[in-house]
This record gives structure tokens, sequence and C-alpha cells, in this order.
């Protein structure tokens, strides 16, 4: 009976024994499985915080805008490749460095900073550059800088100003004039100062249609609007321009000659828009050439372009103005051009002409002894 007794007792012994082990065991396992978890769940995360870092990195990598980031002490911490650029920069630019580093050192101290930076290259660029602290909840957490290049915005902005001021001026010209010579008409009785007037009144009110028809070009050719691409012969496109330009020039008494290869030239173009360009060069070297020099055209194969230079005679372009002259409305002297009737778009549309089809234009002038224009497209195919 005691026997029995103490083999019973020990088996509880061995059962709760057992038990506690394997209690101890699944505790051991539990926890190994919750570090595991832990583990997975901190790799997970520590994985997701380094993806959204590239992403933010990648993101500001690729603006087009520079981006400067300093700690709370003023230490760049970050700066993308656009900004990058200006820390090893000599002479102009190196003004662009000195003002980050100026405009976050004011920004840690919880000021919104912004200065104009303008470099006079060349090429001509001007920067503008802004710094702010960077706060969440009232904690600092340093602060950035952006540099943003308004060149062209500026430029833009000062083409437009320059627009509606001169198409202003040039269309209160005619209509003031048209005013004056209609109520002089209005009282004016003797038959021959009446034919006289009115000789001016048709003058003035062409001039004002001109200007209105070189405005529509303008804007229809700058929005490349209608366009229909098909093969042309540049030969013909330089007779029509001819037929075009053939009463002022007989009017001036400037000969004309042209240059024109035994075989047709031929481009894939807009042929309106390719007589248009053709045509305002004719015009420009016509209104500024003196009577008996002659005007030259030539159209010839260059490689992959096909080539129209329109040379002159005339008063020839000083240097200081020959990168302007492709702008609405320049003229290099305005007193000349009102008195030929021209207000300065031809050339802008020879310039817009030539960039819809992927081409381009360039000037030689030499002041007192002519100009010459070359227009060259890429060519189409050869007959």
């Amino acid at each position: 009976m005691i026997v029995a007794l103490v083999v019973v007792a020990a088996v509880v012994v061995l059962a709760l024994v057992g038990a506690v082990a394997w209690r101890e065991h699944r505790q051991f396992v539990d926890a190994e499985e919750n570090r595991r978890r832990d583990e997975e769940l901190h790799r997970r995360f520590e994985d997701e915080v380094a993806e959204s870092e590239t992403r933010l990195r990648l993101s500001l990598d690729a603006i087009t805008q520079g981006v400067v980031m300093a700690d709370t002490a003023g230490n760049v911490l970050y700066r993308n490749p656009y900004a990058h650029q200006y820390t090893e920069a000599r002479h102009g630019e190196a003004l662009v460095e000195a003002a980050v580093a100026e405009l976050l050192a004011e920004a840690a101290q919880g000021r919104v900073v912004e200065r104009e930076v303008e470099l006079f290259g060349p090429p001509r660029q001007c920067l503008f550059v802004s710094a702010m602290p960077l706060r969440l909840e009232g904690k600092d957490h340093g602060s950035v800088a952006l540099i943003d290049d308004i060149t062209e915005p500026q430029r833009l902005d000062a083409m437009r100003r320059d627009f509606v001021a001169n198409i202003s001026h040039e269309l209160r010209t005619p209509m003031g004039a048209l005013s004056l010579l209609a109520e002089t008409l209005a009282g004016e009785t003797d038959p021959e100062v009446v034919s006289r007037l009115a000789a001016r009144v048709q003058s003035e009110a062409i001039r004002l249609s001109d200007i209105m028809d070189d405005l529509l070009e303008l804007s229809r050719i700058e929005s490349n609007e209608a366009s229909e691409r098909a093969p042309v012969a540049v030969q013909h496109v330089i007779g029509d321009a001819l037929s075009r330009i053939k009463p002022a020039a007989e009017e001036k008494e400037v000969p004309i000659q042209t240059v024109l290869p035994a075989l047709d030239l031929v481009v894939r173009a807009d042929r309106r828009q390719l007589t248009s360009a053709v045509f305002n060069l004719l015009d420009n070297a016509v209104k500024y050439s003196e009577a008996t020099r002659p005007v030259r055209v030539t159209a010839r194969l260059e490689g992959e372009w096909v080539e129209v230079e329109v040379r002159d005679q005339g008063y020839g372009i000083p240097m200081s103005h020959q990168e302007r002259i492709f702008e609405r409305f320049y003229q290099v002297d305005r007193s000349r051009g009102r008195t030929d009737g021209g207000v300065g778009l031809g050339l802008a549309i020879v310039r817009h002409v030539a960039t819809n089809h992927g081409g381009e234009v360039h000037v030689e002038s030499t002041e007192g002894e002519g100009s010459s224009f070359t227009l060259a497209v890429p060519v189409g195919a050869q007959v």
C-alpha cells in the first residue's frame, strides 16, 4: 500500500514537473516567435523608411529647382544635383552659393527670407533664392533653401510688356494719321488737295491693314495651327515669294537676281509658311536697299539641309543689334522703319517658320555693306 502511494506521488510529481517544463517551453517558443515577429516588423519598417527616403531623394533629384536642406545648426544635410552645381562655381555663379548660405542662416533664426541674384553671364541669368525654417508642432527641424531660375519667365514677361507697348504705338500712328486726314478732308474743297489727302488716307489704311495682316500671320505661325506638311519644291516657294515682292521691288527700282539649281530641291513643309518666310526675307532686303542695288536669292543643297539665302547690298546691321533682330517689333533704325512702313514683325515670322520646320535662320551682316540671311530646313527628297 505504501509502495503504491509512493508510486502515485512520484507520478504526480513527474506530471507537475512535466507541466512546468512544458509551460516554460511554450513560453520560450512564444517569446521566440514574438521576437521574430518584432524583428520582421522592425525590418519591414526600416525597409519602408529606406524606400520612402529613396523615393524622396529621387524626387528631389529630378526636379528642375535647387533644394538645399540644413539641420538646426545650419549644417547642410542634402542638396540636389541642381543646387550642387553652385558649390564649386566660380565668378558670378559663386554669388548663388553665398546667397544660399546667408539665407539658410537667417532661416535658422525662424525667418522666411528671399533674394534675387542676377548673373551677367554669359548667358545672363536671374535666380530667385528663398529660405524658410522647417517646423512641426512648434519643434525646429532645420531649414530649407530653394533656387529657382526665373530668367525665362522674366524674359517672357518683358516680351509681353514690349508687345503691348509696341502694338499700341504702331496702331496709334496710322489711326492718328487717319483721324487727322479725315478731319482735314471734311472741310476741304480744293480737288487737288482732296486727291492728295485721299491718297494719304489710302496709304495709311494700307499700312494699318499690313500691320494687322502681319500680326495675324505671326499668331497663326506661332501656334502652328492648320499646318499641313507635304513635299514642296523650294523653287516653287521662291517663285511665289518673288511674285509677291515684285511690285515693291519695281517701285524702289531694286533688281532681284536668282541662283537656283537645275533640279528641284524638295522639302516636307507647309508651303504657305515657307513662302511667307522667304517673302519676308525678300521684303526686308528690298526695304533696306537703295535703288539699282540688286538683291540675290540663292537656293542650294548643303548635306541634309536645303538653304535659301537672301543677300542684299543695303545698309547692313550693326553687330550690337544682330542678336535681337528676330524679336517681335525690334527695329535697328525705327525712324527708317516708319518711313518704309515696317513694324519689325517680318524676321520674327521667319524665325518661327524655321522653328516649326525643325530648321534655323541666321544672319551675316556688315554695316554699310549689306546683309545675308540664310533660312535652312531639313531636306525631304531630291528629284
